[in-house]
């Protein structure tokens, strides 16, 4: 065998059994996701597409975190409109690369960011804290419109 050659039963090798890409459905997608941790937000600025990394929390049925007053996240999503939010994508996903095995879910929604005393108060309830350093005061939530995901895995 060549050094590049890959054994026979391992992910992608000859006789491995071929991946089976798996529509999720929003409850499963949801159960996923549910437990927290590093997820991406994503939008278009003025510039074009712009992904972030976030780590978040789900409370109470919304996707939750916190960033920097004035940051990215802050001043090119409000739209100046009252009631009026911007519709963001935010995925999250597990990969096994060993396995080539794993799940991405993504989440659409309106973001919308935490300004009232009592929406504040009720976010800082839930507990998320932003792993980046720096002041992180604005809460933001992202409320699923839709939500999809797809596992793949071996037979």
């Amino acid at each position: 065998m060549t050094e590049h050659a890959t054994p026979a039963g391992t992910p992608g090798g000859p006789g491995a059994a071929l991946p089976k890409l798996e529509k999720l459905e929003g409850d499963e997608c949801l159960r996923l996701i549910s437990p927290g941790g590093v997820g991406r937000v994503a939008f278009n600025d003025y510039t074009g597409p712009v992904i972030l990394p976030v780590n978040y929390v789900i409370h109470d049925g919304t996707i939750l975190f916190r960033t920097a007053l004035g940051g990215p996240l802050d001043q090119e999503l409000r739209t100046g409109v009252e009631g009026a939010e911007f519709i963001v994508a935010f995925e999250v996903d597990h990969i096994d690369e060993a396995t080539h095995q794993g799940w991405s879910v993504l989440v659409r929604g309106g973001l919308h960011h935490v300004v009232s005393s009592e929406e504040r108060a009720e976010a800082a309830e839930s507990g998320v804290e932003s792993w980046a350093g720096g002041e992180r005061e604005l809460y933001i939530r992202i409320a699923p419109v839709e939500i999809s995901g797809r596992r793949i895995q071996h037979a």
